[in-house]
């Protein structure tokens, strides 16, 4: 009887949750998505042919229900993650705990390929909390299942993004953009497309290719964060004031919003933003896993163009 692989997917129905599920349907692929909502993931099920992408109930904190999850699984693909911290929800539980958990029961299980996504800057050193759990993920990751590849994209774009959709519907209703230390923070975007494409090299390609190995992944172009909102009105037609906010008054602001519905801003986001976000150049990347990344300008015109006034307009300043 012919094996027909199988995958599941950790956090598949977030923003690069459904690019990966979509790219490893095409591959002819069973999916299973565990969430904690069912209905979260029912939209998910038009991404393959009948009956091949499946949701299922998970309790990521509970070691049976991860089990169950990954039962029979030849892949097992890690996007769970947060950008701040919501209730119980917290960075150790998410990026600590869990991979740590997630590991241990694919190695115990006989799973084939386990790739994990964390983020570019994870670091114990860093100054946030957010990078250093992310650090201690990559560690625990690589300790229970020394094959395992890990993916450290950098902030990702695409229609669904925070980044580019929030500060484009700040603009429309704002005369004033924020620019939080000055703007002078490098970032290498990566189209979020780019990213499920490594992802499904990772799991494709020869075990002596990937396994045990990190990569960075990062498009070919850098920008400050002054140059990112300069590159967003462009291609909105609406150019605003670029407010300067220091380090620390951010910290101020960051402390009281992330007390507020909606999480605008945290103290810890402000502490991410003190570093750079850009590949070290000492990791494969994207060129290794065989992608040329796409560009802002390529892309970015084909979802921030309804900022601009009209139905399909596009203005460039």
């Amino acid at each position: 009887m012919a094996h027909y692989t199988k995958a599941t997917i950790f956090g598949g129905t977030g923003f690069l949750g459904r690019y990966v599920v979509e790219n490893i349907a095409d591959n002819n692929v069973t999916i299973r998505v565990p969430t904690r909502s069912m209905a979260k993931g029912y939209f998910l099920r038009m991404a393959g042919g009948v009956g091949q992408v499946v949701a299922q109930g998970c309790n990521i904190h509970d070691d049976l229900s991860v089990q169950k999850a990954i039962e029979g699984s030849d892949w097992v693909i890690n996007l769970v993650g947060a950008l701040s911290e919501q209730g119980t929800s917290s960075f150790e539980k998410l990026h600590h705990e869990f991979p740590e958990r997630l590991a241990r029961l694919c190695q115990q299980s006989g799973v084939k390929r386990l790739v994990h996504v964390s983020s570019l800057g994870a670091d114990e050193n860093a100054p946030s909390l957010y990078a250093r759990t992310k650090a201690l993920g990559e560690q625990v990751i690589l300790r229970e299942f020394p094959k395992a590849t890990i993916l450290r994209p950098s902030v990702m774009f695409g229609p669904e993004d925070r980044f580019f959709n929030f500060f484009a519907q700040m603009a429309v209703f704002s005369p004033v953009l924020p620019l939080i230390g000055g703007g002078k923070t490098q970032f290498q975007p990566v189209y979020v497309n780019d990213v499920a494409r490594a992802i499904v090299e990772s799991v494709r390609r020869p075990e002596q290719e990937v396994q045990g190995k990190i990569f960075e992944l990062g498009g070919d172009e850098r920008y400050s964060f002054k140059g990112l909102l300069e590159k967003l009105a462009d291609f909105t037609g609406k150019k605003r004031h670029l407010l300067n906010i220091p380090f620390g008054l951010a910290k101020i602001q960051g402390a009281i919003f992330q007390h507020l519905p909606g999480t605008l801003l945290t103290v810890d986001q402000v502490r991410q933003l003190m570093t750079d976000n850009v590949v070290s150049g000492a990791k494969p990347g994207l060129k290794e896993l065989g992608i040329v990344p796409e560009t802002l300008d390529a892309i970015l015109p084909q979802y921030l163009g309804r900022f601009s006034g009209g139905r399909f307009a596009f203005k460039r300043a």
